[in-house]
């Protein structure tokens, strides 16, 4: 399922949930009570309106906060209307969110809990206490396999959609794949290094990725510099390619050119690069390190 349905999904979810919460804030008779419902009609609305930008723009601290204060607020403001609730701290805890702040959101959850004990029989108390762990820790194992799977994707999210750009990373495991394949295939690829400032690079970016073909990836290894594997037949087209690319593109950039197959290491490489004093450097053999 492709993600823009499931955004729709979750914002459809959201804004039914607004409208049970204000529901609820109209049929209230506590005014705290109501004021708390309302705060909850507004955080679910907003939310459902920011949903298809999370991923560009992840939110903030207190917004991630509030809506755990406001759980934990309308648990010990009106308990007894709202003591269903106390399970919707395991949904919570599946949020994307700051380590700390899952560890707030559990100490909040604790509370709530907590405060139940005069409300509750010593066994109820005792059996939602250990039904709340359950779901929590369920949750909160959701919630670390999210976080490990967005720090995967989020240096590719912060590049310009629809551009074939990708994080520096993936670099690495490219180049072994484009190594193996030089041998087996008795193709000629190279790796073009580019080094620019700060304020060109996405405009250097995008010119390097329509000038390239599909089978090049493009990566960003750092806010100046750009890296191209080149896939030719032989030395001979290679060349000819090179020089045709860097007549294209921005003459200010230094460039550092490696036949692949003889690359050593490649941090080494990037920092011959930042030390080059010419515009152009092609290195045929580099040590291997």
């Amino acid at each position: 399922m492709q993600s823009k349905y499931k955004v729709g999904l979750m914002r459809i979810n959201l804004v039914v949930a607004a409208g049970l919460a204000a529901g609820l804030a109209l049929a209230s008779e506590n005014l705290p009570d109501a004021l708390l419902l309302g705060l909850a009609t507004a955080w679910l609305g907003v939310t459902a309106t920011q949903v298809e930008l999370s991923h560009r723009h992840p939110a903030t601290i207190p917004w991630q906060l509030l809506p755990g204060l406001l759980l934990a607020a309308l648990l010990w403001v009106s308990p007894e209307r709202h003591l269903t609730w106390l399970w919707a701290w395991a949904i919570l805890l599946m949020l994307p969110q700051p380590r700390w702040i899952l560890g707030f959101h559990t100490l909040l959850a604790a509370t709530s809990w907590w405060s139940l004990r005069d409300l509750l029989g010593l066994e109820q108390w005792g059996l939602a206490g250990l039904l709340l762990a359950g779901l929590m820790l369920l949750g909160l194992s959701r919630s670390l396999a999210l976080q490990a799977l967005r720090r995967r994707i989020r240096h590719r999210a912060r590049l310009v959609p629809g551009m074939a750009l990708w994080p520096g990373h993936q670099l690495h495991h490219d180049v072994q794949q484009e190594r193996h394949r030089a041998r087996q295939e008795g193709v000629h690829v190279e790796l073009l290094l580019l080094r620019t400032s700060r304020w060109r690079l996405w405009r250097l970016a995008e010119r390097l990725c329509d000038l390239t073909h599909r089978f090049e990836p493009c990566y960003r290894l750092d806010r100046r510099t750009l890296g191209v594997l080149l896939i030719s037949t032989d030395a001979d087209q290679a060349n000819a390619r090179r020089q045709a690319l860097l007549a294209s593109l921005d003459r200010r950039s230094r460039a550092r050119v490696v036949a692949l197959p003889r690359l050593g290491s490649l941090s080494r490489e990037r920092r011959a690069l930042a030390r080059q004093t010419g515009p152009l450097e092609i290195k045929e053999t580099a040590p291997h390190g």
